[in-house]
């Protein structure tokens, strides 16, 4: 099966606290999208690896991913090398995306930068026929991914391009709300972190209005690039 998109993001929530509502509108669009998560976010505060996935199961329906993935490498210690590359290399090639979207460039969780460098290393890679891979027996063909775009998560990082997500907020919020062990329970006896502010949600669909100002809409979701983009004509942005 080949994807229009591929979400490579270093923790199972990353996606959908940062460019759900992208997907969302994507999918809607007719586009075939998918996820592979690296870790399964073991280390958070709130929560365990399993409970993470089969939080993951559920947002994934809610978002209708064609399919999702996750590699089991080891949470805030996963590493930029060839036995790591290759392992992710398999899923790109399998899947032949045109787009790979990938966590942010830089951010607090040192995670999120370095799979940002990590996820570009190997759709670089992933371009290099002579490195060789084969999935279920099968020699993989050589694919680079057209472009990738780094989502902005809790940092603020002047976007390079915003989508207009308002028509999305809402199942958006619901994929988010998945991963119900990460968020405010004031019966929980588990410590505090940042992701369990019961304002957290209002921070948020703040982050989404600043973005959508950018372009005169409701709410937004901001990219980077890692490269320019080619752009036919003037026109063509708006």
């Amino acid at each position: 099966m080949k994807l229009d998109i591929l979400v490579i993001s270093a923790h199972p929530d990353d996606m959908e606290l940062s460019c759900a509502g992208t997907v969302l509108k994507e999918i809607a669009n007719g586009k075939k999208v998918g996820a592979v998560d690296l870790t399964a976010g073991e280390l958070g505060t709130r929560g365990s690896g399993e409970l993470r996935l089969q939080e993951a199961e559920e947002s994934s329906k809610i978002l209708g991913l064609s399919c999702r993935h996750n590699l089991g490498m080891k949470d805030c210690f996963f590493k930029n090398d060839e036995d790591h590359i290759r392992l992710l290399l398999l899923y790109i090639r399998k899947y032949q995306p045109d787009i790979v979207l990938a966590n942010a460039i830089s951010d607090r969780h040192p995670d999120h930068g370095r799979a940002a460098k990590f996820i570009a290393d190997a759709c670089f890679y992933s371009g290099l026929r002579k490195i060789e891979t084969s999935d279920a027996g099968k020699e993989q063909m050589a694919w680079r991914p057209k472009a990738i775009y780094h989502y902005v998560q809790d940092y603020f990082i002047k976007p390079d391009f915003v989508v207009d997500v308002t028509a999305h907020v809402d199942q958006k919020m619901e994929a988010i709300k998945a991963f119900s062990s990460q968020f405010y329970d004031p019966n929980s006896k588990d410590p505090e972190s940042p992701l369990t502010s019961k304002h957290f949600f209002d921070y948020l669909k703040g982050r989404m209005a600043d973005m959508g100002r950018y372009i005169q809409a409701d709410y937004g979701e901001g990219f980077t690039l890692s490269r320019p983009a080619e752009v036919e004509y003037l026109s063509d942005l708006k």
